[in-house]
């Protein structure tokens, strides 16, 4: 349970333009949709999906590195590791089991196996993206437990995209949905105080002594 009392403390060291911001932004966020990438080779891929997810609305970003470790490219990412949260995961079937134990269903991007046209993706259930590798694709475990799956319709001769362009497109198009919608899609009272506790202490440096100023005050 966030102290509300410390919370807005801990608010009066932003500037009214940065707070004003932050709480614009709390209200476009979402945990109805989230993404996965997996084992994703090339670095500034997963940066640029973690930038998406922070365009788009989207708070928590699942990495899986059964095979490929990660570290965030911040100059691609344009500091939005800062806001989203990044979930680890050191192997796949830990992240679909602990995805689908939170109620989500899993989406295969694949431009094969009959996989459904986005413009034709159904938004009513929460549903976690899956992105997977360069060249490869998704593993074999991903596609045998995803409950559906789905592609971006192309005309050219390539018949596939860069794994950052795909979520871009993708998320553009469900969280637009998901707006114009009547799902209860925001985030919970609570979560966003969470979230708004989160960034505060992220980006005033001085946070550990204030709240320790703050809580020798309180007695």
């Amino acid at each position: 349970m966030i102290d509300h009392k410390l919370l807005v403390y801990l608010e009066s060291f932003l500037t009214p333009r940065r707070l004003e911001l932050y709480k614009k932004v709390i209200e476009q966020r979402t945990n109805y949709f989230t993404v996965a990438v997996e084992d994703v080779y090339q670095l500034h891929n997963t940066s640029a999906v973690i930038r998406s997810c922070d365009v788009f609305g989207i708070q928590n970003v699942h990495v899986i590195e059964e095979i490929n470790a990660k570290r965030i490219d911040r100059e691609i990412a344009m500091g939005a590791q800062k806001w989203v949260d990044i979930n680890r995961y050191s192997t796949t079937k830990e992240c679909v089991s602990a995805l689908k134990n939170k109620g989500y269903q899993i989406v295969a991007t694949t431009p094969h196996d009959n996989s459904v046209e986005l413009k034709d993706f159904d938004i009513s259930k929460p549903a976690a993206f899956f992105f997977g590798q360069e060249q490869e694709g998704l593993s074999d475990l991903v596609l045998n437990m995803a409950d559906t799956k789905l592609h971006i319709p192309m005309v050219g001769f390539t018949e596939s995209l860069n794994i950052s362009v795909s979520a871009a497109i993708i998320l553009q198009q469900v969280t637009s949905l998901l707006r114009n919608s009547n799902i209860d899609w925001q985030l919970s009272k609570e979560e966003k105080l969470e979230k708004r506790m989160d960034w505060a202490k992220k980006v005033i440096k001085s946070h550990e002594k204030i709240i320790a100023r703050y809580e020798e005050e309180q007695g």
